[in-house]
Parts: structure tokens; sequence; C-alpha cells
């Protein structure tokens, strides 16, 4: 690799943090700055189709396989790569941001891999995109170690042979690193994201024995799979590592990546490693594109809208039998409870519920699963064992008494269950909790009992809008109107208020966050994504 130029990247409106100079090397910088100059204009004008697309569902109220892409999909001669060693046996994933005590519990976990999240799990402090990357460093070279503050316990990484491999997540292509810039102009997240940690790790990883190994997030389109591939082409290339190294897992969680589950694969075919069922983020997707859709579009309750209903069905279904059929991994959802360490009987409940869901993602083929919390991991584990035994996975099941039409994936009125009253009040509580603890740099957060991330939020902001805007009627005879949603706003609140004291209230950002949730509930211009306007209030 030849000597780079020196970085034409500038790091602003940033106090300077513990050791990064070691993840903000000239090399590295200049890396990054290639990633931007080659392949920024191209993310500009997939971002631009975006909103033609989403202007032509409003238009239409449908989506289609697409007829151009015809071809391929009937095409059975083509298959992904085969799986790295590190990456044939998936049966469980445990996700998380990359604290440091996180990056070592992580690892530690059982689980057999790591979804390190710089993405929804993550708010996007200067703080947590750059110590984060130090973290995953210091992992790779056994440099690891925490103790906890509060409790004084302290934290280490278990033999090599023992812990998770990691497949990092980048943030995704509409969000940008307003700390890193190009001629005053912020680079994508994703390519500071992805551009650090490669650079850094990908050689690293080789001599591990795994690989730099991807999650690419809110994918929309086969085009936005291809610009990754062309960056990995690239990227290997950079760095004078094999090309194929690379291996990325696709989450379709956008109903218009639903549609393109064959493309993405085809298109990543030499660096694809999967694909991905993620729940809150799919349905947050529907309500986006199809909100001028009519009655029919309109999501109940979201905890009411579970992986057995029909719509939901045909997309996992549908994500399996394409995934087999081309040799990729099908992995599924998250089970997103977090264990009480005060009540036995919620526990109780509430494992025989996972249990439940991961039962039935073994039986319908998937390879593996995600959990939120290590107490998970061997409750999955045994669904996944009870199913595989002794094999990596099952893509040997093609699952081909599958049969899913275009419109199974939109039949959202398929679900007899409808908005409630306290469904809106668990829409609100929950996100100002989680824009509260967003707003001060924490992307994973508890709330009653379950592990929430940035898809939580917008799922819990775009019900609200789509209630009111579609005026429904709750089963108390109130109806959605913003109104409402400022009464409940404010006495949700006002409990939070009661319930922390004022003292924690007044150190908190809570009226910022009741503030910005009513803002992208309540604005006729709905937001594509409530972490721009978030982006603009969060300090760091």
């Amino acid at each position: 690799m030849s000597a780079p130029a020196p970085s034409p990247l500038a790091v602003v409106d940033a106090e300077p943090l513990p050791r990064q100079e070691e993840v903000l090397t000239e090399a590295a910088l200049a890396f990054v700055a290639e990633l931007h100059r080659r392949f920024t204009p191209r993310r500009d004008e997939l971002l631009a189709r975006r909103a033609e697309r989403r202007a032509e569902i409003a238009r239409t109220s449908t989506l289609d396989f697409l007829p151009e892409t015809a071809a391929i999909r009937a095409d059975d001669s083509w298959k992904v790569a085969p799986a790295p060693a590190a990456l044939n046996d998936r049966r469980v994933e445990i996700t998380g941001p990359t604290d440091r005590k996180m990056t070592i519990n992580a690892l530690n976990s059982g689980a057999k891999v790591w979804l390190a999240d710089f993405e929804d799990a993550s708010a996007p402090t200067w703080e947590n995109v750059v110590l984060g990357q130090v973290n995953l460093i210091d992992a790779y070279t056994r440099r690891i170690d925490f103790t906890d503050p509060r409790s004084g316990k302290s934290y280490a990484l278990k033999p090599a042979d023992q812990l998770a491999t990691v497949v990092m997540r980048p943030r995704g292509w509409h969000l940008e690193e307003r700390h890193l810039t190009f001629d005053g102009r912020p680079v994508p997240g994703a390519l500071v994201d992805f551009g650090l940690y490669f650079f850094h790790n990908a050689q690293r990883l080789i001599d591990l024995g795994k690989g730099p190994y991807f999650y690419l997030p809110k994918t929309e389109s086969h085009l936005e799979a291809r610009l990754w591939n062309d960056i990995f082409v690239f990227a290997q290339d950079y760095v004078g590592i094999p090309q194929g190294t690379v291996r990325a897992t696709v989450l379709i969680e956008t109903i218009t990546a639903a549609y393109e589950m064959e493309e993405i694969l085809y298109e990543l075919r030499d660096h694809a490693a999967g694909l991905n069922a993620g729940r809150w983020d799919y349905l947050f997707s529907i309500v986006k594109n199809f909100r001028d859709g009519g009655a029919k579009f309109v999501l109940p309750d979201r905890n009411a809208v579970t992986m057995t209903a029909p719509f939901m069905r045909a997309y996992t279904e549908l994500l399996v039998r394409t995934c087999h059929k081309r040799g990729a991994h099908a992995i599924g959802g998250m089970a997103a409870f977090i264990p009480s360490r005060k009540d036995a009987d919620v526990n109780k409940v509430a494992f025989e519920k996972v249990k439940a869901d991961k039962d039935r993602e073994a039986g319908d083929g998937f390879d593996g699963s995600w959990v939120a919390h290590p107490d998970l991991v061997p409750i999955a584990m045994a669904s996944f064992d009870a199913v595989l035994g002794e094999k990596p996975n099952q893509k040997d099941r093609l699952r081909e008494d599958v049969s899913v039409a275009p419109g199974d994936l939109i039949a959202i009125d398929s679900l007899d269950a409808k908005p409630t009253y306290d469904g809106l009040r668990n829409a609100v509580q929950v996100g100002v909790r989680y824009i509260e603890a967003w707003l001060r740099g924490l992307g994973a957060v508890a709330i009653f009992n379950l592990m929430e991330d940035a898809a939580t939020a917008e799922i819990s902001r775009s019900q609200i809008w789509q209630w009111i805007n579609a005026g429904v009627v709750f089963e108390n005879g109130e109806a959605a109107t913003p109104e409402l949603a400022r009464k409940v706003a404010a006495e949700e609140l006002a409990a939070i208020r009661a319930e922390i004291g004022e003292e924690a209230f007044a150190a908190g950002r809570w009226q910022q966050a009741h503030d910005l949730l009513l803002h992208v509930s309540l604005d006729a211009d709905y937001a594509d994504f409530l972490t721009l306007p978030a982006y603009e209030q969060l300090v760091g």
C-alpha cells in the first residue's frame, strides 16, 4: 500500500478524547477521505431515489417485485460465496453498543456472534463514535478490561476460542458525522464507521482467523447494496487483502427491501453472508411508506403486531426461502426482554415467550436469531440446538413450500387487532423515555423490562402520527388528535417527574425529549428519520 497523502478531512467542534489519536491517524483519515470522494455522490443520488420511490408509493399505495430484475430471480444457478468458518454457525447473536463493559460482556456471552452496534443501539456522540472504535481495537489485541466504578466489579475477556465473532453495524446512509468534514461538508456516518473500523482491523481480524464482517442497516434497494459492494471491493484493494474477505449481512428492515431480497444478495454475492429480519424498523418503514394509504394500512399497537401476523409471516417465510435458495444465512429477530433481578414471575412468563419465539424461528428454518441480554443466550441456544443438533446451520432446508405474492407483504388489514388508547399512552411513554436517554448519549435503553433502541422510538412516533392522520377512534370513544397526544404527553411528563424526583428530572433532558417526540409525531411534514432532528440536539 502506497503512503497516503495528508488527509483533507477536518475534525471540528469536538473536544479531544483520550486515545483518539490511535483511531484518527493520518492514514485512517486519508482512507475515509477517499471513501467519501468516491462514494458519497452515489450515496446522495440513492437518498434522492428513496424520496422518488416514496412519492410513487404515495401515488399507488402498492409495491411489487421488480420487473427489470426478473431474470436474476429466475436464474437458479447463482449462489452467494460460501460462509467463512467464523460465520458458519450463527445460531445465537447478541446485539449491543460498543461501550467498554458491553464489549467484554457481549464477547463473553456464549453467543456465536456479537453485533457490535454503531447504529440504532448507539447515540452518535463523538465520544461513542471514537471510543467505540478504541474498544474494538483493544478487544482484538486483548488490551481490554473494565472495572465498574459503581459496583467495583471487574470484567475481562475469556480465552479467544470462547469469544463471539464480531459483526459490526455502521450507521445508515441517511446519517451524517458532523464532527468530520470534507471541504466544510459532513462525511456520511456510514463511511466514518466502516472506514475507521475496516482500516484498523481488517488485517488484524484475518490474523485472528476471522475477518471484517458487517451488518448493513436501513437498506432500501439492491442499488444501495451495489454501492456497499463497490465500497468493499475498493477497500479490500486499498489495504491489500483478498477480494471476498469482507462479509455482509443485510437487515431486511424496510418494506421496499423486502421486495428485493434476491437482488440484494445478488449484488453482494461475493461478500454476502445472509439476511436478517428486523421487526420494529420494518413496521416503521411500512408506516412511513404507506402513510397516505388510508385505513387498510393503519397498524394496531406495536406489541399486537407479532411475528405470527400474516403479513409478518409472509416476510419471514420469504426471507428464509430466499436465503437458503442462494446459500445465505437467514437470521431471525430480536428477543428484547431484560430479565428482572427482583421479579421471578415476570421472568418466568417472559422466558416462556422468548422460548416460543425462538422455537418458531428455528422450526421455520432460520439459522440463528438475536437476543439483547446474555441471560437469553441459553434459551435461544436451546431452541436452535434442538433443531440443528451438530449442524452449523440449516441452509439445506430450502422451504420450497413457501409462496408469497406481492400483496401478502402489505396485507396489513389481515390483522384483527386495532389501535388502543393504552397503545397511544405506551407509545408516548416509551418515546419520551427513549429520546431522553438518547439525548444523553445512550442508544440502548432498558424501558419496562425491554431493551429498546432507536427503532423503538421510530415506531412509537410513527404510530402516533399515523393514528392521528388516519382519524383513528380508540375503544374508549376518544379520537386520536394532536390535542389528545399533547394531553397524554403532559400527563406522562408529570408522572416521570413524580417517579424520579425533582432533582433527577431537572438533571435530565425530559422536557426536550417530550417536545421532540411531539414535534415528530404531530408535524404535518413527516420526518424521514427521528434521528435527523434529534442529532441536531445531541450534545457531544
